[in-house]
């Protein structure tokens, strides 16, 4: 029994021997196959990078242009419902004269236009706003008309595209209240 026992241990043995022989061999053939393809790696990561990276800031700035969109039309809602609670029938508590016209303000109250420019609304795309208040049916009078128009020029700088700035505009129009 002893010598089954050696004589299967042996041949356990050369197995082994074959397995781990064969196994590095084929690992060496992996290594060789490998060492010639890591220069193609890095440059197919050269070559996609910036397109990637160009496309995110590109989104980024298309998110960008919407979100300053969105902030013009709130600016000129904002100034609108200013504008129909300041018209010419608009008394403080003390009993003075609250009204505001498109330029000129009463007492402490601001101007429609410098209300919608003070409203302090984060500017993120770095453009100038322009606001302009017009009455259509004339003057402050309730039930008449107010207009608030913005006007924004929003610079864009997308990667690959020629740097240049679209202009937005968003318009509201409410009857005046008071």
């Amino acid at each position: 029994m002893y010598v089954c026992e050696m004589a299967r241990t042996r041949a356990a043995a050369r197995f082994l021997r074959r397995r781990v022989r064969n196994l590095a061999a084929s690992m060496h053939i992996g290594k060789a196959l490998l060492r010639g393809q890591r220069g193609e790696t890095l440059v197919a990561f050269a070559m996609t990078m910036p397109i990637m990276l160009g496309f995110l800031l590109g989104m980024v700035q298309v998110c960008l242009g919407y979100y300053t969109y969105e902030w013009i039309s709130e600016a000129a809602r904002e100034g609108t419902r200013y504008a129909i609670v300041h018209g010419s029938t608009c008394e403080t508590s003390a009993g003075t004269s609250c009204m505001v016209t498109a330029t000129s303000g009463a007492g402490s109250y601001l101007s429609v236009n410098n209300y919608v420019k003070a409203i302090g609304l984060p500017n993120l795309g770095g453009g100038t706003m322009t606001v302009a208040t017009t009455y259509p049916d004339g003057d402050e009078v309730p039930p008449h008309r107010v207009q608030v128009k913005v006007t924004y020029t929003f610079p864009y700088a997308i990667p690959f595209v020629p740097s240049s700035a679209i202009s937005m505009s968003s318009t509201s129009e409410m009857n005046i209240l008071q």
